[in-house]
């Protein structure tokens, strides 16, 4: 319940705050009774946290612990989890400048995803810097200029760190087999080396979004609208959403810039010599 405030109040407010950026006059009486219920949100929040962090503390857990899991109960998952990928995708950007990847170990392969869908992020950074320098041009009033101006060079870092996010978590195929399957900092994927049956080249163009299950379980992680690997798994592996729903994966296709290397990789392991041959009988 402490949740409806927040998802009611809150998208009333934002009419108000677009009108007064653009100079509409509004009753004072009408700003005064937003503010209120705003503030009401904020105090009824606030209390219902500190309920739950008091409880945490009874209970035992620490202020750490206890802080954590009211603002779990507080804030929806879906919320949380596009503030985490966003805050990784920043990161991912820092890495990218750098010249860093992230998750990749010494003998492991990382294998590149980007390749669909590089030209067109490049694209949208394109478009939004040619928005952002027109709006300059076009919007006579200073307040409506600052704010997109700030929101306009926001959105040209975030579509950047969202690729630098897909350079930097590549997929990695470990030595021992292993395999984890990534699409940014949005989707990971780990599948062990015993749960790997086969791998294949098998170009396919799934219908759908970023990560589609079917119902006989196919996992299609798709970039660019394509796949090009497919990986029969030995027992159904869980996974998880973007925003947060599970689901459970019988076989993957994902898409890799070179799959060749990525099965041949696959392959080489499954089928190598044991290094410990059982002697003849």
């Amino acid at each position: 319940m402490a949740r409806m405030p927040a998802w009611v109040v809150l998208p009333l407010e934002l009419p108000l705050v677009v009108c007064l950026v653009a100079g509409v006059r509004i009753p004072a009486a009408v700003l005064l009774g937003a503010e209120l219920l705003v503030l009401a949100a904020l105090v009824l929040e606030s209390w219902v946290l500190w309920r739950l962090y008091a409880a945490g503390r009874r209970a035992g857990s620490d202020r750490r612990e206890a802080l954590r899991d009211g603002v779990r109960a507080l804030v929806p998952v879906p919320v949380r989890r596009l503030l985490a990928h966003e805050m990784r995708a920043l990161y991912s950007l820092a890495l990218w400048i750098v010249r860093r990847r992230h998750g990749v170990a010494g003998d492991a392969l990382a294998v590149p995803y980007t390749g669909p869908q590089t030209a067109m992020m490049y694209g949208l950074v394109f478009v939004s810097v040619i928005e952002t320098v027109a709006l300059a041009l076009v919007i006579p009033w200073p307040v409506v200029h600052a704010v997109l101006l700030v929101v306009d060079v926001y959105g040209v870092v975030l579509v950047l760190a969202l690729h630098a996010a897909c350079v930097t978590r590549p997929h990695v195929i470990g030595a021992d087999g292993s395999l984890r399957i990534r699409y940014g900092g949005l989707f990971d994927l780990a599948v062990p080396a015993a749960s790997v049956a086969s791998a294949r080249v098998d170009r396919r163009y799934p219908e759908g979004g970023l990560v589609r299950l079917s119902p006989d379980g196919v996992l299609d992680l798709a970039v660019g609208g394509q796949t090009t690997v497919t990986v029969e798994l030995t027992e159904p592996i869980g996974f998880v959403r973007p925003l947060g729903k599970a689901g459970l994966a019988r076989t993957v296709r994902f898409h890799a810039d070179d799959p060749r290397a990525a099965v041949a990789a696959l392959t080489r392991v499954r089928t190598a010599p044991s290094p410990h041959p059982v002697p003849p009988v």
